[in-house]
């Protein structure tokens, strides 16, 4: 009987125990479990992302980029020769000034120095200029403001009667602008007007624009769209250049027979 109870008191002492305290397993998560748990988190970070408005991804529509070339959508006007900017600084307004870009691209800062100025933003040219005084200034502010620059124009040469350089106003179209140029003359070769557009500083791309047929047709949907410096040129009629060539009284004969 002694014996029974013993065994009986040993058997409980193993198994309460193993069931009162079992080992929390701290392993690291399997593979499945593992890709599961970060794409959740990839997507409630997607999710995040989006409702505040907001694409991480550079060059996609809505963003900063362009979707066609991975530029900017709307650029920032880049400094040119001519173009005058004005500094001014908050705490230091004797070297407040004006400056020009000069013909090299530089522009020439008080007591700091020459500087290229010529293909710089607004925002670059501020940080420039306030890196420039950063030698002797603590901490400089300063406001560079655009004060004037190459106004947008287009040009119209060849059979117009008011050849010359044009201010470009607004959204304007060939025929707009042929307009603006004082029309055709009588030598104008209307079905053959040519559009130069300049790509780069040695590329430039053409499109001859048959204006006869434009107006004819009353349709001026492929009417193109002018751009800063585009040049427009008319060419010679063929009749008008044989025209010099032939007598006066030939000429009249030929082009209204009728009246002999």
């Amino acid at each position: 009987m002694l014996i029974l109870q013993l065994a009986v008191a040993a058997s409980a002492q193993e198994t309460v125990p193993s069931s009162a305290s079992a080992p929390v397993s701290s392993a690291p998560p399997t593979g499945k479990l593992a890709a599961a748990e970060s794409s959740q988190s990839q997507g409630r970070a997607d999710t995040d992302g989006s409702a505040r408005g907001t694409i991480t991804q550079p060059g996609r529509a809505g963003g900063l980029g362009d979707p066609a070339f991975g530029g900017q959508r709307h650029p920032l006007y880049r400094l040119s020769k001519s173009d005058t900017v004005d500094l001014s600084f908050t705490f230091s307004p004797d070297f407040n000034q004006t400056l020009t870009v000069q013909p090299d691209g530089f522009v020439a800062l008080k007591s700091a120095g020459a500087l290229l100025a010529e293909g710089l933003t607004i925002p670059e040219m501020q940080e420039a200029v306030a890196c420039a005084y950063r030698s002797f200034m603590h901490e400089p502010e300063v406001t560079v403001t655009l004060k004037d620059f190459d106004k947008p124009y287009f040009l119209a040469s060849g059979e117009v009667a008011r050849p010359g350089k044009y201010e470009l106003r607004g959204d304007l179209t060939v025929n707009e602008a042929v307009a603006i140029a004082g029309g055709f003359t009588q030598q104008a070769r209307h079905s053959q007007v040519v559009l130069f557009r300049r790509i780069s500083a040695h590329i430039a791309e053409s499109h001859v624009i048959d204006l006869r047929k434009m107006l004819d047709s009353r349709d001026l949907r492929e009417d193109l769209h002018l751009q800063p410096g585009d040049f427009i040129f008319v060419p010679q009629s063929r009749v008008s250049k044989i025209r010099k060539f032939v007598p006066a009284s030939s000429m009249s004969w030929y082009m209204n027979p009728l009246q002999f």
